[in-house]
């Protein structure tokens, strides 16, 4: 079942693409996402996904997706060969996130990018109080059985995109269901009070 928060992130990354464009979905799991986008953006969706489970699942929803691991997957695909490749939190799962996002970022003309943000106040919070990592709606695993190799900060993604000269276009924080716009002015405070972080990149 699809929560209020999990359609109030649909609708913030269907307004960053354009109706009619080409997209590939990496990790796209249920294909929830693909699905949306097809029917509210027209796109031409396609989506790799390394469970086999979810593919099926995606299979039976008619959506265009194969089994697959990004980061052994992605060098296959042609250079610029779609107009945009989301990673909808998903980057901190990967052993090398900086190699896939620079691999996305040759696939595709820009990339959407959705982080966790370990930066958040409730999180760091946990951190300090119980000393125990944090377990949140956006973190909701245990330490011991997360798949989240990598956790990043608002911040530490500002810093990899400037490190690798990729272009941040747009970048919007998503907190307790409000929704606003990061800029260089407020990167301090949406550090702090954003839950998740949703990019649009290019290079």
């Amino acid at each position: 079942m699809r929560t209020l928060k999990m359609k109030i992130q649909d609708d913030v990354l269907a307004g960053l693409i354009d109706i009619n464009s080409k997209v590939l979905d990496v990790g796209c799991g249920d294909g929830n996402l693909l699905l949306y986008l097809k029917r509210n953006k027209r796109i031409d969706g396609r989506g790799l996904e390394i469970n086999q489970k979810n593919v099926q699942e995606c299979l039976a929803k008619g959506l265009a997706v194969v089994e697959g691991d990004a980061e052994k997957d992605l060098v296959n695909y042609p250079n610029q060969s779609f107009d945009i490749a989301i990673l909808n939190q998903a980057i901190q799962q990967f052993y090398e996130p900086r190699k896939v996002l620079n691999e996305l970022l040759r696939i595709a003309k820009q990339a959407i990018i959705t982080i966790p943000n370990f930066g958040y106040w409730k999180v760091r919070l946990n951190l300090l109080v119980t000393g125990t990592m944090p377990v949140t709606k956006t973190l909701p695993h245990s330490w011991y059985d997360t798949p989240n190799l990598h956790m990043s900060s608002i911040k530490d993604f500002y810093n990899l995109c400037s490190l690798d000269n990729i272009n941040v276009i747009k970048s919007i924080s998503i907190s307790s269901n409000k929704i606003s716009d990061i800029t260089s002015n407020n990167l301090e405070i949406k550090n702090l009070v954003s839950e998740l972080g949703v990019f649009v990149v290019s290079k």
